[in-house]
C-alpha cells in the first residue's frame, strides 16, 4: 500500500534529470545538464575558495592566530562540503534518496550532517571568539588561547560527528521496527534540528546582538568625547555603520541559507502535508551554498587575507620564504 502511494505520487512529479519512476534518464535533457552544470559550477567555487583560505593560514604565519585557527576549521569543513556532499548530492539528489534509502544514500547522508553541523558549529565558536575580542578585550588574550581555541575545534567536530553517525544508525534502524518507526524519526530529527541549527542561532544571535550593543556603546561614548569635532563624528558614524553592515551580512546571509530548510523539516510532520520534492531539493542545496559564501563573509572582509589571495593567485609564494612574506 506505502509503495503504491509513493509510485503514484512520483509519477505526478516531473523531474528534469529523472523519469517517472525516479531511475536517471539515459538521454538526460537540456534542463538537467545545465542543472548539473550548474551545480558543479558551486562545487568547484566551493572548492576553490575554501582552499585559499586554508592554504593563507597554513602558509603565512601572520595569520597564525587563535581567530584564523577557527576560520581555518570552518574552510576544512566547507571544503569537504565541496568535495564530499556536492558530489554524492549530484551524483544521487534528495529525490532519489526520498523515495529509495539505500547504504549509498546513508553515507551520503552521513556526510552531509556532520560536515554541515561541524560548519554551523565553527561559526558559532567564532562569534564567541568575537565577543570576548569585542566586549572584553582586556582578558581576551588570556582566555582564548591557541589550547583553548583548538578545544573548541575538537568539541565541534566531536558534536558534529556523534549527530551526524547517530542520525545514520537511526536511519538503518528505522528500517527494522515496526510501530514506533515515525515517532522514533520524528524525535532523532528533531532532536539533531535542535543542536545541529537551533542552539547554535540563538547562541549566535545572542552574541551578536551584545556584540552590537556594545559596538554601538562604545561609537556613542566617542561621539560624546568628541562632539566638538566633525570630523571625529563622522568617522565614529562609519564605524557605527561599518559594524551594523558587518554584523547583518554575517547573520542574514547564515539564516537566508539555513532557515527555510530546518522550518519545512520541523513543521512537515506536524503539518502533516506533503512538500514537493523540488522544494526539498531547492533548500538543500541553499544550505549547502553557505559552504560556498563562508570564505568571502569571514575572509575576503579582512585585508590581511586579500593580501594572502593575491599573493598566492600570482605565485609570489613560490619566490620567497613564508616567514618573509610580508602581507599588506
Amino acid at each position: 500500500m506505502e509503495s503504491d502511494l509513493i509510485l503514484n505520487r512520483s509519477v505526478n512529479v516531473m523531474h528534469p534529470c529523472y523519469d517517472a519512476t525516479y531511475t536517471f534518464r539515459g538521454n538526460p535533457s537540456a534542463e538537467c545538464i545545465l542543472l548539473y552544470i550548474f551545480l558543479g559550477s558551486l562545487s568547484v567555487v566551493t572548492i576553490c575558495g575554501n582552499f585559499l583560505v586554508i592554504i593563507s593560514v597554513v602558509y603565512f604565519k601572520q595569520l597564525h592566530a587563535p581567530t584564523n585557527y577557527l576560520i581555518l576549521s570552518l574552510a576544512v569543513a566547507d571544503l569537504l562540503v565541496g568535495v564530499l556532499v556536492f558530489p554524492f548530492s549530484m551524483a544521487i539528489t534528495v529525490t532519489s534518496c526520498w523515495y529509495y534509502e539505500g547504504f549509498f544514500c546513508k553515507v551520503r547522508g552521513c556526510f552531509d550532517v556532520t560536515l554541515s553541523t561541524t560548519s554551523i558549529l565553527n561559526l558559532c565558536c567564532i562569534s564567541v571568539d568575537r565577543y570576548y575580542a569585542i566586549c572584553q578585550p582586556l582578558t581576551y588574550k588570556s582566555r582564548i588561547t591557541d589550547r583553548v581555541v583548538w578545544m573548541m575545534i575538537l568539541v565541534s567536530w566531536g558534536v558534529a560527528a556523534l549527530i551526524g553517525i547517530g542520525i545514520t544508525i537511526a536511519g538503518f534502524n528505522q528500517g527494522k521496527c515496526e510501530e514506533s518507526c515515525l515517532l522514533e524519526g520524528l524525535i532523532s530529527t528533531t532532536l539533531a534540528c535542535i543542536f545541529s541549527f537551533y542552539i547554535p542561532v540563538i547562541i549566535m544571535l545572542s552574541i551578536y546582538l551584545k556584540i552590537f550593543l556594545v559596538a554601538q556603546k562604545q561609537v556613542n561614548s566617542i561621539q560624546n568625547a568628541t562632539c566638538q569635532n566633525p570630523k571625529s563624528g563622522a568617522t565614529a558614524s562609519k564605524m557605527e555603520k561599518k559594524a551594523t553592515k558587518t554584523l547583518a551580512i554575517v547573520m542574514g546571509v547564515f539564516l537566508l541559507c539555513w532557515t527555510p530548510y530546518f522550518l519545512c523539516i520541523i513543521f512537515q510532520p506536524i503539518t502533516y502535508d506533503e512538500t514537493p520534492i523540488a522544494v526539498i531539493e531547492v533548500l538543500n542545496w541553499l544550505t549547502l551554498s553557505n559552504s560556498m559564501l563562508n570564505p568571502f563573509i569571514y575572509a575576503f572582509f579582512y585585508s590581511w587575507f586579500r593580501s594572502a589571495f593575491t599573493t598566492i593567485i600570482s605565485g609570489k609564494i613560490f619566490q620567497g620564504d613564508s616567514s618573509n612574506s610580508k602581507l599588506m
